[in-house]
């Protein structure tokens, strides 16, 4: 069994150990969902790229040698109880819109935000459930600003729904805003918190598909 196919078993058991998926490990090194799956059952590439290797070693929290690097490549820190100690979560390749609406057309991984493996369980976010949308636009201002990073759990999805702000896709158009629940059960409004951009009162929950619950904002200062 030469190198690459150890590396490629390797990793399908990590995958199946973690309960992880092809496409969203795909997703976070930034490449088509089906790379990995390609890799693994095609060996196709025949071995990982450096970065990729980099990453995913830094996911799982195992050396790079296990994936197919060198025997000098440095080892990954050890797991946190089951977690790697750094947690790579997916930047999305679009912006979810605070202002007029970004049609969610390219959802591609543009790279990737590290975070400390306890501070997201310490959110209740599982690390391969979440990822890094950018804020377009002003419409949820001052709560959230054009350019702002926000986390995403796409566990929180409509099942979870309750008052807070989410991304969410309305007549087919990706957005950012706070949701508010209504008296009637699973009635609720999509409401933006800049009084100059529109609110969606008593919305039809059929004509809304929940992406996930923000749960945590970043920022440049300028």
């Amino acid at each position: 069994m030469d190198e690459s196919q150890n590396a490629r078993i390797a990793l399908d058991r990590l995958i199946a150990d973690r309960g992880e998926n092809y496409a969203d490990l795909s997703r976070l090194i930034g490449r088509n969902p089906a790379y990995i799956q390609q890799f693994i059952k095609r060996g196709t590439p025949r071995k990982l790229d450096e970065e990729d290797r980099r990453i995913l070693a830094r996911y799982f929290g195992v050396a790079e040698q296990m994936l197919g690097g060198g025997a000098t490549d440095r080892v990954a820190p050890a797991p946190v109880r089951g977690l790697p100690a750094v947690v790579a979560v997916p930047r999305l390749a679009l912006g979810a819109s605070a202002g007029g609406g970004t049609l969610d057309d390219d959802e591609r991984a543009s790279g990737a935000m590290a975070f400390d493996a306890r501070w997201l369980r310490h959110l209740g976010v599982r690390p391969q459930r979440v990822s890094i949308i950018r804020v377009d636009g002003e419409s949820m201002a001052p709560t959230l600003n054009d350019g702002d990073d926000i986390m995403v759990d796409h566990d929180d999805d409509a099942d979870r729904l309750r008052d807070g702000v989410y991304v969410l896709r309305l007549d087919a158009v990706l957005m950012v805003k706070r949701i508010a629940m209504g008296p009637l059960r699973g009635r609720f409004s999509v409401v933006s918190d800049n009084p100059h951009y529109p609110d969606w009162a008593d919305i039809d929950p059929a004509l809304v598909d929940i992406v996930g619950r923000v749960v945590w904002t970043g920022r440049r200062l300028h």
